[in-house]
């Protein structure tokens, strides 16, 4: 048998071959590795899917397709009235300021009024927004009844937004003219930007009272108290016999028995006469009659 040689050409196209297949089974090799599940991390080093977590909060992450975002802190002005009655409002308002004073709050205004057991008090006390809720526990727990209680929360986050852009815009327009203040260069120049410049200033600090008033609304709610008396029925004395409280009443009857009878006959004295007219005037009549009809 006769043995074929290969040509350098066959030679050639053989060793490209042999490289490309080496080259492919190196490549499936490493996407093996890279697919290979990665060593354990220490459970006390901090990552950045961590840093991510802390920053989507406690909602679902991004990669779930929903945002991370668990919700929006709003800010809420919170007020509420509550109704009460007891035997002493007076003392009931003072416990209520009591409770103000030990949650951090204090008191708005205080009205007391009556006497005796027609007394009442109305109070206004502000406590930490944190504490609202413990303030209306505490007071519905003091010595009276509630008659009625109402909450109500104003939203006033979007006021605020508003208020803080408005003051930055205004401070950067502010900044503009205190450039242009510098760089005046005559009397009438530097009147008018000093006018301006006034007039912004005064805006600034408008905006900025009218957030320091919501900001202070917001981090103290108000509560209004109204106490009254608890109403007390009369109670009726149990009945006793008494001979001159009789006989008073039966004097009392005897007087409008005869007063009764003396306009009784005083009516007949009036007016007894027409009837007795009327009987006379019918019995003449009937004997008048009698003698004209003639005898048989």
């Amino acid at each position: 048998m006769t043995r074929k040689t290969l040509s350098p050409k066959r030679k050639l196209a053989i060793a490209m071959l042999v490289v490309l297949v080496a080259l492919t089974a190196a490549c499936s090799a490493a996407g093996v590795a890279t697919s290979a599940p990665a060593p354990a991390q220490n459970p006390g080093a901090f990552t950045v899917s961590d840093a991510a977590k802390g920053a989507a909060g406690n909602g679902t992450s991004p990669a779930q397709g929903i945002p991370g975002l668990a919700s929006l802190q709003r800010d809420l002005v919170l007020t509420a009235n509550v109704s009460m009655r007891a035997s002493d409002p007076w003392a009931v308002a003072d416990s209520a300021r009591s409770i103000a004073a030990g949650l951090g709050g204090d008191l708005l205004g205080l009205s007391q009024s009556g006497s005796g057991e027609t007394r009442s008090a109305t109070l206004t006390i502000r406590v930490p927004a944190a504490r609202f809720n413990d303030a209306l526990t505490a007071l519905k727990k003091l010595d009276g009844e509630v008659i009625s209680s109402n909450v109500s929360a104003k939203d006033v986050t979007d006021q605020l937004v508003d208020l803080q852009a408005r003051i930055t815009a205004a401070q950067a327009v502010e900044a503009r003219y205190l450039q242009l203040l510098t760089a005046a260069k005559t009397v009438d120049e530097l009147l008018r930007v000093e006018s301006t410049l006034a007039n912004t200033r005064t805006q600034i600090e408008q905006l900025q009272a009218q957030q320091k008033t919501l900001t202070n609304q917001v981090a103290y709610s108000t509560i209004s108290l109204q106490v009254s008396s608890v109403p007390v029925l009369p109670i009726d004395p149990k009945p006793v016999w008494d001979p001159s409280k009789t006989f008073d009443r039966a004097v009392a009857a005897l007087s409008v028995l005869m007063r009764t009878a003396a306009d009784l006959a005083i009516w007949l004295f009036v007016l007894g006469w027409i009837p007795l007219l009327a009987f006379a005037i019918a019995f003449a009549a009937t004997r008048l009659r009698a003698t004209r009809v003639p005898t048989a």
